[in-house]
């Protein structure tokens, strides 16, 4: 039991004893006294009769006067007991709310210890959770430092493999290097010394179809000449044509570029009647030939 709560009962029992005596042991307040004298005093009395009765009454008069103070007493003295009955009835509830608040606080401390315990609890099972996980990340860190060393050790030889094979493959690609080189410059040389005889045949060959060329072109305006009709009126002019030509050297058409319109009416009726011009065999010359523009001017 909690001292708030013994104090609780020590004082109820108090107040009922107090409450028990006081009702017990209360004096009544009497009766007032009444005094009746049987004789009227109007009466003629003997004058040792008188003396009795003055004294009666002054008795009864004392008596009275008393009983009021006694009854004054016992209404204090109730008034006393009621005060300290209101008194010990107000530490009552007073005891009563402190014992209610130190129950409430005890119910709160209790609550409070029971939450710290578990509060405790859960810290200590959080730390063992904690724990259990560093000692688990050292060991995976441990695990994986030990992986890193025996990588770092395995990249390292592979390092110095690639190393060596990086320097045999660099000895290689110079060595090739060297050779290929050496034999583009041969190939250099070789292709400059193709190259300069291509250059000269195909300087002689375009010798030789310009020769062609312009043997030709001296043969077709030769027959242009012989089929064209003049007039004193033409001398000094001339004309310029464009001729097509078909393999056989068939005329397939001719066109006036410009010139003196005589003329170059005359040119165009001369090829028309030639009908077919003269042509090489060379496919390369007559490339030059199927398509060519002549200046026609008249021989007098």
């Amino acid at each position: 039991m909690t001292i708030p709560l013994l104090l609780s009962i020590v004082l109820h029992l108090g107040i009922v004893v107090v409450l028990f005596a006081g009702f017990k042991f209360a004096p009544s307040i009497p009766e007032a006294m009444e005094v009746q004298l049987d004789a009227p005093i109007n009466e003629e009395l003997e004058p040792n009769e008188v003396e009795p009765v003055e004294k009666i009454v002054e008795a009864a008069t004392t008596d009275k006067a008393k009983v009021l103070e006694r009854a004054e007493e016992i209404r204090a003295e109730r008034k006393r007991q009621e005060d300290e009955l209101k008194a010990l009835e107000q530490r009552a509830a007073e005891a009563k709310k402190r014992r209610e608040a130190e129950q409430q606080r005890q119910r709160e401390l209790e609550k409070q210890q029971k939450l710290e315990r578990e509060r405790l609890a859960k810290e200590k099972e959080r730390a063992l959770r904690e724990q259990k996980e560093a000692e688990k990340k050292a060991a995976a860190a441990e695990e994986r430092r030990r992986k890193e060393e025996e990588a770092a050790k395995k990249a390292e030889a592979e390092r110095k493999r690639l190393e060596e094979q990086r320097k045999r493959e660099e000895e290689e690609r110079k060595r090739k290097e060297a050779e290929a080189k050496a034999k583009a410059e041969r190939e250099r040389q070789l292709q400059e010394e193709l190259e300069r005889e291509r250059q000269q045949r195909a300087a002689a060959r375009n010798r030789q179809v310009q020769s062609e060329l312009k043997k030709y072109e001296g043969l077709i305006r030769q027959t242009i000449q012989r089929q064209l009709i003049t007039d004193p009126s033409m001398r000094g002019k001339e004309c310029r044509v464009n001729i097509r030509l078909a393999s056989s050297g068939f005329v397939i058409s001719v066109n006036v570029l410009n010139g003196d319109p005589s003329v170059c009416q005359a040119a165009q009726n001369a090829v028309l009647k030639a009908g077919t011009l003269p042509v090489s065999d060379d496919p390369e010359v007559f490339a030059k030939l199927k398509d060519i523009n002549l200046t026609v001017q008249p021989e007098f």
